[in-house]
């Protein structure tokens, strides 16, 4: 079906007197497609009417989606502004995006349209655009009433953007990638940070592509300076050993009732792999732990067999302005996967000794969750965080803390999957326990296998004459 028609039809001004202004509707239809469009004044919609009437007296075809003639939709489209066509692609792609995608493209589109601002004159506070963009790159928000100085720095921005069709010239998207490349301190930012600017802005680019805004997406035409693109591997000098991470579980529990609730928390991370947001939603009903039998002699429980932990959401730390329901760290699927797929995770002995103590300690919250804040809801990351850096303090020397070995708590994820592929397991099978692809595991975990260098290298050092 073509996305223009000759079938057009021109209706009278419809006037309509409300208590407090009058408004004038232009009227017409597209293919059997009604559209209107409001007026103040009677003289205003005259005007449009009559441009309407010219183009079809014309013979001129007009677009059956936003039914307008092909010659001032191609006008429009020219000078369409930034701030304009952002708010057009934030709104088409909020629905489908995970809410901490939408937080990643709101971050990544701050610089860009920092960029794409043509003129500083009345250029409002940095703070203040800042929180400005927040709210435009925010299709929950953006029409909601804003404070007085976030609403007056939007309206600045809503005339003191590029038109979209300046991208086309190449001077212009070179200053911008420059630009939008760069920290406050006007140095570049770090290459993840930069790739996922210059992701969003491509993208961005093939949506104005697809809006007829650009004819093709000049980021594939014109050439801007390269990058070297940086492969991210786990650092071998921040991967714990058993012994080390066993240490550092120990003193978790000397740090108050939340060290103490928390020991079980990384225990999850370092034994089964679990990321921070698959962790703070594991329930009892999640767990299938093996049995126990209590051991007279050493006066404690004991459990001989393997269990499982099926996984089946997720609730990734993120403010309530970017879900859909307006909680903070909502419930989603798991990461990589489908709503309704999930994933199973065997779950040694240890760890069920070690599960099996909180519950007996702390039992779950109300929606059977394991672990709970004090004061109810999601443990956040500067809670477990904090409690992670006292207990490394509390056991390594002063030396080791500085070093990057288990700096975070999501290091024990990596010395997890680290220890997994060390001791054997399956390449194809880790990533199915881990919740990631082959491809990543092997690129991002290289450095972390052990190979046989120690081998190689004595091999080398016989050939060439060492002892």
């Amino acid at each position: 079906m073509s996305d223009t028609s000759y079938d057009v039809r021109i209706y009278v001004i419809d006037v309509y007197k409300g208590k407090r202004t009058t408004t004038h509707w232009v009227q017409w239809s597209v293919d059997g497609k009604r559209f209107k469009q409001p007026y103040k004044t009677d003289a205003l919609a005259s005007s449009f009417r009559a441009g309407l009437l010219s183009a079809a007296k014309r013979g001129e075809a007009f677009s059956t989606a936003e039914g307008l003639p092909v010659s001032l939709l191609r006008r429009e489209n020219e000078s369409m502004s930034w701030f304009d066509f952002v708010c057009l692609f934030v709104d088409m792609k909020w629905p489908d995006a995970a809410p901490t995608h939408r937080k990643s493209i709101a971050d990544a589109l701050a610089p860009i349209t920092e960029a794409m601002i043509a003129t500083d004159r009345g250029r409002p506070d940095h703070k203040v655009l800042r929180r400005a963009f927040r709210v435009l790159f925010n299709a929950s928000h953006r029409d909601a009433t804003q404070a007085a100085d976030v609403a007056t720095a939007l309206e600045w921005l809503s005339r003191s953007t590029r038109p979209v069709s300046d991208l086309s010239k190449p001077d212009v998207l070179r200053n911008v990638v420059a630009d939008f490349e760069k920290r406050l301190d006007g140095k570049r930012g770090a290459s993840d940070t930069v790739r996922l600017r210059r992701t969003t802005f491509s993208n961005a680019l093939d949506y104005a592509t697809e809006k007829k805004l650009l004819t093709e997406n000049p980021m594939r035409e014109v050439k801007t300076k390269k990058r070297k693109t940086v492969i991210h591997q786990v650092d071998r000098r921040s991967v714990a050993n058993p012994v080390q991470v066993r240490t550092v579980l120990a003193a978790v529990s000397d740090i108050g009732r939340t060290g103490k609730k928390l020991r079980a928390f990384f225990a999850l991370m370092y034994f089964a792999g679990l990321r921070p947001e698959e962790t703070t939603n594991v329930r009892r009903e999640d767990l299938e732990l093996p049995p126990r039998e209590w051991d007279k002699a050493n006066e404690c429980w004991q459990v001989r067999e393997w269990g499982a932990i099926n996984l089946g959401k997720a609730t990734p730390e993120v403010g309530g302005e970017w879900t859909d329901s307006g909680e903070r760290s909502e419930e989603r699927g798991l990461k990589h996967r489908d709503d309704s797929v999930g994933r199973l995770v065997p779950c040694c002995s240890e760890l069920a000794v070690i599960l099996y103590e909180h519950l007996d300690a702390f039992g779950t919250g109300s929606d059977g969750r394991l672990f709970v804040a004090e004061r109810g809801g999601r443990i956040g990351s500067s809670t477990y965080g904090r409690v992670w850096a006292q207990a490394r303090e509390a056991v390594f020397t002063s030396e080791v803390v500085a070093s990057p070995l288990a700096r975070r708590p999501y290091d024990l994820r990596h010395a997890c999957l680290s220890m997994w592929l060390n001791a054997g397991v399956e390449a194809t099978r880790v990533p199915e326990w881990a919740g990631n692809s082959l491809t990543v595991l092997m690129r991002v975990y290289a450095k972390c296998i052990d190979g046989g260098e120690q081998s190689a290298m004595q091999r080398v050092q016989e050939a060439l004459g060492g002892n």
